[in-house]
Formats: structure tokens, sequence, C-alpha cells
């Protein structure tokens, strides 16, 4: 489901495929992340859902909290939205 917002302006729609390319970005910005194909954002439950590999040493809580935490500040500030944000590890690269 998309996210709108409306105001005496107009109507402000963002689709699903930008709150999920929004998300995407702001998990491959945490250091060795990538993520998978299986990713969603889901408006009115207010969550997010990542698929992640990690590449590297760090212990993998650190690298999924890490994950939580650039997505929730990415859709904070881009989209005026606060999620859950869950990561599955499902790879080790």
């Amino acid at each position: 489901m998309s996210l709108v917002f409306e105001s005496g302006s107009g109507t402000v729609t963002v689709p699903d495929s930008a709150l999920v390319q929004i998300a995407v970005r702001a998990a491959e910005s945490v250091q060795g992340i990538r993520v998978r194909r299986k990713r969603s954002v889901d408006v009115d439950g207010r969550i997010a859902r990542l698929e992640v590999g990690v590449h590297g040493n760090e212990p993998l809580t650190d690298a999924g909290e890490a994950v939580q935490l650039a997505v929730t500040r990415a859709l904070a500030t881009m989209c005026g939205i606060d999620v859950v944000v869950d990561v599955a590890i499902e790879e080790l690269t």
C-alpha cells in the first residue's frame, strides 16, 4: 500500500516501490550488508522486512541492529513514518 499525504495544496503519494528503495539504500549503507530480493515495507502495519547477506566478521546481532537503525532513520527522515524493522540474516559472504 502506498503512503499518502494530503494537505491544502494537494496530495503526495509515495508508492511501495519507493519505500522499499529507501529501506534498501539505507540498509546497504551499513558496511558489509547486501539486501536480498525478499523485502517489503507495510505502511499500515508500520513494519519493514528485509533479508540480508552479511560480509565480514562483525557480530551478526550488531549488523542486524545497524540495519534496523539505518532503515528506521531513513524512513522517518524521508517519509515521516516510524516503522519497526525485521531483519533476517540469510547469507554470510
